[in-house]
């Protein structure tokens, strides 16, 4: 079990996050929270990362607030400062972890998923990006910019995320050079959710054994 902790952004000011911990020199996970904000979900999430092996650190985007309510989520997604919430709150916990961690990588969910992206671009220190079902718009993250492995794990029936946006994604990376892993499963969006109501177990633990091997590879 994993606690929260305060960490220190790059403009020197503190971000709360919930870090689970594997031990010292252990490789280190950033676990970017969906838009229902850093539940007991996602820290479940960082729990099972530290008991296979890694530092896991979600960062608190929204500064405490969570809700299971769609439309209040997608206000506090709509809300949300996407740059502040890579550079500063992900750089910082990027930065965090590298003090107690070997390399460091991102992963994330939805929302989390686009700013694991984001973050692989715009974020010094990140080794690789595992994004579930979500890409930023460009303007906040260039996939051509993108110089680090990336894995990405993707809904055949997701209306958010959708297939069309990630074989445009992928045409950008691959277009520039940097062939991303993308995986494509017959499930709708938040399949990996497990207590959510589009959980698809067969896929997540595909998903979830796929990103070991990847992080295993490149942490």
């Amino acid at each position: 079990m994993g606690s929260m902790i305060d960490f220190k952004r790059p403009d020197g000011s503190t971000c709360k996050g919930y870090l689970a911990e594997a031990g010292k020199d252990k490789p280190g996970l950033v676990v970017i929270q969906e838009w229902w904000g850093l539940n007991d979900q996602i820290k479940r999430v960082a729990d099972r990362f530290a008991a296979a092996g890694y530092n896991a650190l979600a960062p608190d985007l929204y500064k405490g607030r969570v809700t299971q309510k769609p439309d209040e989520a997608n206000h506090l997604m709509t809300g949300l400062d996407f740059v502040g919430a890579s550079d500063q709150d992900i750089a910082g916990a990027v930065a965090h972890l590298a003090g107690i961690s070997r390399k460091v990588g991102v992963m994330g969910f939805c929302m989390g998923g686009a700013l694991t992206i984001a973050a692989c671009a715009r974020v010094p220190g990140v080794a690789c990006g595992v994004p579930y079902y979500g890409v930023p718009p460009t303007q906040l993250a260039d996939p051509a910019k993108i110089k680090v492995p990336i894995q990405g794990h993707f809904a055949n029936r997701d209306d958010w995320c959708t297939p069309q946006v990630v074989n445009d994604f992928e045409k950008a990376m691959t277009s520039a050079g940097n062939k991303p892993e993308i995986y494509r499963y017959d499930a709708g969006h938040g399949f990996a959710k497990d207590d959510g109501a589009a959980y698809d177990a067969t896929a997540a633990k595909q998903a979830w054994d796929r990103t070991l091997a990847f992080l295993s590879k490149h942490l």
